[in-house]
């Protein structure tokens, strides 16, 4: 199933082409921001079976009024093994942290986490399609991509269900220091309250 999402966010939005098949899913979005500076992003993102991170191709850019146009480019590769490579680069000059990171701190990461991006919460979500409240959390290792600036972390999250009812399933998401509780709709993020809403949720094709 292809569909078409938006999601308004505090502080900018989200557009994503999101395609769900036989444990797989294939995105591409456009995002829009203006903390700590405005920027557009670009990415593409596959999975291989079970929605484990195979791809992960960012590009982020913009204008600083002081030094001019900047623009950021990052890819992650999860290898079958779960050897991860980091490739970034940068032109121009602005007040950010380098892209990229060190690959090593990422092995046995299953997912990529791109920042302020409600799709890359889909696949733990999807990932424990049967769980219940009476599950306790599920542990991940995310390789976690600050934006815009594109710097690469490993982070440790849980995510725990607190209910579901019907094709809504709500989940505590926690990272160290953060805690938050995400409502789902068929796998995907309907409202994550400080990242973002769901307001378009059509579907393109089957």
């Amino acid at each position: 199933m292809k569909r078409s999402v938006v999601w308004v966010k505090p502080e900018g939005a989200e557009i994503a082409e999101v395609e769900l098949a036989a444990g797989r899913l294939a995105a591409t979005g456009t995002a829009i921001g203006g903390d700590p500076l405005p920027y557009r992003l670009e990415y593409e993102l596959t999975t291989g079976d079970r929605y484990v991170t195979a791809r992960l191709l960012v590009e982020a850019h913009g204008t600083d009024p002081a030094t001019g146009p900047w623009r950021r480019w990052l890819e992650l590769v999860d290898r079958p093994e779960g050897e991860w490579t980091v490739s970034a680069r940068a032109e121009g000059r602005v007040a950010l942290p380098p892209p990229g990171g060190d690959a090593a701190e990422l092995r046995g990461a299953l997912d990529c986490d791109l920042g302020l991006s409600p799709l890359t919460n889909t696949m733990p979500a999807l990932r424990t399609p049967d769980a219940t409240p009476d599950a306790g959390p599920a542990e991940y290792l995310m390789a976690w991509v600050s934006v815009p600036d594109l710097a690469v972390s490993p982070s440790r999250q849980t995510y725990e269900v607190v209910r579901r009812d019907g094709d809504l399933a709500v989940f505590r998401f926690a990272s160290p220091g953060f805690t938050e509780e995400i409502v789902f709709r068929d796998g995907l993020v309907l409202d994550y309250p400080s990242i973002g809403r769901l307001v378009s949720p059509g579907v393109s094709g089957s």
